[in-house]
């Protein structure tokens, strides 16, 4: 019996090594397909170079995942919901999993957004200039990988594609809400040309939050936190009073 006991204990322990191993490799799948879609475009990777990138063999990868579009759909699935990657999968992972993942991706966009404007309908007085440069950087970056791989490849995600493009209208018009606000009560200089001003607020945001860690010349290494501080700390003495 303490035989039967231990051998089935060592069973478990060996299933569960398994699926901590699959669980990471899936991890390392995400970074390096997420870095290559967003670096080469999606139509030029391969399976072959997400496989290279992680140090496998390409049945590994098919293992994983049916094929490339699951891969890329897992990408940004898992931009929307960082928890679903800890899920258990049936392998191969198939497209079946992501069933209305596009009207999820809508939907998670169009409630960030209504989060950052609701301080609008009450004339920003519960809220900051800090306050509206720090969300907004924080929803640049939670969403990096998913909005980088569709500006990439925009000829890949269909009608994602054009709701991408009025989203970053919706979210361009809603700091430039805010940044004529804070005018208006003196917090924010006068502008001569607040319309630019403010493109140039979201692009420092968006290089910070995304672009320095994914698609930049140059990719830099430095925690999420520290991007974030250097940020702010140049966008508001830029334009604070």
């Amino acid at each position: 019996m303490t035989k039967i006991v231990a051998y089935t204990m060592n069973e478990q322990f060996i299933h569960l090594q398994g699926k901590e191993m699959e669980n990471k490799r899936l991890k390392e799948i995400y970074e390096a397909a997420s870095c290559l879609f967003i670096r080469q475009g999606y139509s030029k990777t391969q399976i072959s170079h997400i496989a290279k990138a992680i140090g496998v063999s390409v049945g590994t990868i098919y293992h994983d995942f049916t094929g490339k579009k699951e891969i890329m759909h897992f990408v940004l699935k898992c931009t929307i919901d960082p928890n679903f990657i800890n899920r258990e999968f049936d392998r191969p992972i198939t497209d079946d999993v992501f069933s209305g993942l596009e009207k999820e991706i809508i939907s998670t966009f169009e409630g960030t957004l209504n989060n950052l404007s609701s301080h609008l309908s009450t004339n920003a007085e519960d809220y900051t200039f800090e306050a509206l440069i720090s969300d907004a950087f924080d929803l640049l970056s939670k969403y990096a990988v998913g909005c980088l791989f569709i500006e990439k490849n925009q000829n890949d995600c269909g009608k994602l594609a054009g709701y991408y493009k009025e989203h970053r209208k919706k979210f361009y018009m809603v700091m430039l809400k805010y940044v004529s606000i804070f005018i208006e009560k003196g917090i924010v200089r006068q502008l001569k040309y607040p319309e630019l001003s403010v493109n140039v607020i979201i692009e420092i945001l968006t290089w910070w939050g995304m672009d320095m860690r994914y698609c930049s010349f140059e990719t830099w290494d430095i925690p999420n936190e520290l991007a974030k501080e250097v940020c702010m700390d140049n966008i508001i003495t830029a334009y604070k009073i």
